[in-house]
């Protein structure tokens, strides 16, 4: 068992990017005395320097390893590139740290599997930022669901329609097999995603097609899915970066009533809405809104982390549960490179798309890609 976090609890931040200084250190401030940030890591050390000023953090690196031998810290937060965090999380778990690290969380299901390895029993555990799943609409629904309040989902729809012109894919480790893993799948629709298994469990099976369209990307730049949930629910999946008008969009149909959730980067209670089925319209009432108004936030996940912290268990969006929307993207690009059905029993350790979702070979799949439609009316 891993001994309990100092308090408060000594935090290192990795990553001084847009994410780090715009999203991680905001949360980790809004903890109070829960939390202090002890340390920041990043490669290029006048931004270390300048966010260090700006945030009154008193260690300063530019190694991982140099950090994590001279602060020990209890929390390590990732932000870099997804290519850095299989290495990051496994040696801040190696040195005795939890860790909240960013999507997605690693380049494949191997990668996951390995980190995963590195945790104790008790702790230190690595979790993943879904922050979607933990708003106050989120978590009401997901207690109506295991209550049975709404009955059985049937038909679902999980869109991420977003919106990435051909400068987003400039910057270098972007729309690589290599350093971001896929396309939109990984980068943008897991959070989705990871929101909808939130709410109704794990998926079965999957078919799914996927092109480059029209941004210069080594990935596919649109997605398309339909997925078979162990419920029985069938779900439509979108996931593009070509859309103008974007949205992010979740809808099931229950038994006894529909519930909608649309949002884009963020929602409160007023994206989501709920229609009763018409026998239901007199017990509704009841079923909405929440009686709290919390945003889906790196905040409200912060603060369930460090309740999971403090008593040694593992957290939400880590284990098995921070695996699932990770294993879905693998299935869709094995359906899609294969064209076939692909059913989760099949992501094994034997199987190339476990390894890699490019499967075998990455130029093949960015080939085939790029042809999918001329392929189609051959």
């Amino acid at each position: 068992m891993n001994s309990p976090p100092s308090s408060p609890v000594r935090t290192a931040v990795v990553g001084c990017g847009t994410i780090g200084r715009g999203a991680h250190l905001p949360a980790l401030a809004a903890m109070g005395d829960r939390v202090t940030v002890t340390a920041l890591v990043d490669l290029d050390p006048s931004l270390v320097a300048a966010t260090a000023e700006e945030w009154d953090v008193p260690g300063r690196y530019t190694s991982v390893e140099d950090m994590l031998g001279a602060e020990s810290p209890d929390l390590v937060v990732v932000g870099t590139p997804p290519a850095d965090h299989k290495g990051t999380v496994a040696a801040s778990l190696d040195a005795g740290a939890w860790v909240w690290c960013e999507k997605p969380p690693v380049l494949s299901l191997a990668e996951y599997d390995e980190v995963s390895s590195h945790e104790g029993e008790g702790g230190p555990y690595a979790s993943y930022v879904f922050q979607h799943r933990f708003g106050s609409g989120a978590r009401h629904l997901r207690r109506l669901v295991e209550e049975d309040v709404l009955g059985r989902p049937l038909v679902g729809v999980c869109h991420t329609l977003w919106f990435r012109g051909p400068s987003y894919f400039e910057v270098p480790w972007r729309g690589r097999w290599e350093t971001e893993g896929g396309g939109p799948n990984m980068g943008h629709g897991i959070h989705q995603m990871d929101l909808m298994f939130s709410l109704l469990g794990d998926w079965s099976e999957v078919t799914a097609v996927m092109e480059t369209k029209a941004r210069e990307t080594r990935t596919e730049d649109v997605a398309m899915a339909i997925v078979r949930l162990e419920s029985g629910a069938s779900v439509s999946v979108v996931n593009s970066v070509l859309s103008p008008r974007e949205t992010s969009y979740l809808r099931f149909d229950f038994e006894h009533a529909t519930v909608e959730l649309e949002h884009l980067y963020g929602y409160d209670n007023s994206h989501w809405r709920v229609t009763p089925a018409a026998q239901e319209e007199e017990t509704a009432p009841q079923w909405w809104p929440p009686a709290r108004d919390e945003s889906g936030s790196h905040q409200s996940q912060l603060t369930g982390l460090l309740d999971a912290m403090e008593q040694g268990r593992r957290p939400a969006a880590g284990g098995h549960d921070g695996r699932r929307a990770l294993e879905l993207v693998a299935g869709m690009y094995r359906s899609a490179l294969t064209g076939t059905t692909v059913r989760r029993t099949e992501l094994t350790p034997d199987d190339a798309f476990h390894h890699a979702m490019y499967g075998p070979d990455p130029a093949a799949a960015s080939a085939a890609l790029a042809r999918t439609e001329t392929r189609a009316h051959a």
